[in-house]
């Protein structure tokens, strides 16, 4: 019983998809026109029109019997379907095998490549091939000479007779040298960057006694303003990350920060520097232009003077992590400010030793400089 059941359904299910594939045809068929009609608008038309419209649809039914499954068109074909479609004039219910907006592709096709090759420039005379010689001498004045161009090398070789066109030197000296970079260098960066960037390092000095002191500044780039400076003995991990926390006390953090590769900089200055959402960026090895605004105070360092002792006497105590004195941290912002000259104080300043005179200067840089402010100590001019 369920078996007998399960069959008629089976067999209405069938019955009625037939029956809607066959409503699904007579409603998508082309409405025909009646054959009188039809006879009478081929007897209106030219002996050319109807030899072009049966020759289409003769070449439609030549690509049906050499297709098996899915007619597949070549190029020929495109072309030949586009010519006959060209001399019909109801040429849109005469086309069986593709739709009309796919013929009007092709068409669009060969207008571009026929136009193509139509306006291409004619092809040049034949030249004879150039020298090996001559190619390796290209090769070698652009590998040895980067900033040189094709202008620059087309006269060194016209200077021992040897012609040849820009155009060909170009074409040698794409094979002799890598392409560039398609990032932006070190320099574009610090001039889009310089506003939202700040650069750190380390100031190596020592005291009287000859006992090394770590100084640890950052300095803003665009106004070459120092930002935060910090003194200690002993710089480590957790201590130049406090470094960096007390460097921006009201949330005042740049996007990216310029630093060495110095092992000073351990996990818990990355972790800081990840959680204030500030980009760390490492200079190359052994480039210390990268970090150039930091590198300038190294080379213009005086001796420190010795920090003061303990307040109970005895040796000062070496820093174990916290911040430096601050009169220490005083006297190595002292080292980063400019010497005031005769000009800025006067001979009278000069002539009065032992006078404390507040002075402003500049501190110099190839790409500019920063304001600062020191205190002068008058000595008795020579």
């Amino acid at each position: 019983m369920p078996g007998r059941l399960l069959h008629r359904l089976i067999m209405l299910g069938r019955a009625a998809a037939h029956g809607l594939r066959r409503r699904l045809l007579a409603v998508t068929r082309p409405a025909a026109a009646p054959l009188a009609a039809g006879t009478l608008a081929d007897l209106a038309r030219s002996k050319p029109a109807l030899v072009a419209e049966n020759a289409f649809l003769r070449h439609q039914r030549a690509i049906l019997h050499r297709s098996a499954t899915r007619p597949r068109c070549t190029p020929a074909d495109r072309a030949l379907l586009v010519l006959l479609a060209s001399r019909v004039r109801a040429w849109r219910s005469a086309l069986l095998l593709a739709q009309p907006d796919t013929l009007l592709r092709w068409h669009r096709q060969l207008f571009r490549g026929y136009w193509g090759r139509k306006s291409r420039a004619a092809a040049p005379a034949h030249r004879p091939p150039l020298a090996p010689e001559t190619v390796a001498l290209i090769r070698e004045l652009a590998a040895a000479n980067r900033l040189w161009g094709a202008e620059r090398i087309r006269g060194e070789l016209l200077k021992r007779d040897i012609r040849v066109a820009t155009s060909t030197i170009q074409r040698y000296l794409r094979e002799a040298r890598p392409p560039r970079r398609a990032g932006q260098d070190w320099a574009t960066f610090l001039r889009n960057h310089a506003a939202d960037s700040w650069s750190c390092d380390f100031l190596p000095v020592t005291d009287l006694l000859f006992r090394p002191l770590f100084a640890f500044f950052i300095v803003e780039l665009a106004s070459r303003r120092v930002v935060h400076l910090g003194v200690t003995r002993h710089p480590t991990d957790a201590w130049v990350a406090q470094q960096r926390r007390e460097a921006t006390p009201f949330d005042q953090r740049p996007r990216y920060l310029i630093r060495d590769n110095d092992r000073k900089y351990g996990p818990a200055f990355a972790r800081v520097a990840a959680a204030t959402g500030i980009t760390e960026v490492r200079t190359a090895s052994r480039a210390p232009r990268q970090n150039a605004t930091c590198a300038v105070p190294r080379q213009r360092t005086p001796r420190v003077p010795r920090p003061p002792p303990r307040a109970g006497g005895g040796a000062p105590a070496a820093d174990a992590g916290g911040g430096a004195p601050a009169a220490d941290a005083g006297r190595v912002l002292g080292v980063l400010q400019p010497r005031p000259t005769a000009s800025r104080l006067g001979a009278r300043d000069l002539r009065s030793p032992g006078a404390r005179y507040p002075c402003s200067g500049y501190f110099g840089h190839p790409r500019g400089s920063w304001p600062c402010r020191a205190v002068y100590v008058g000595r008795r001019g020579r």
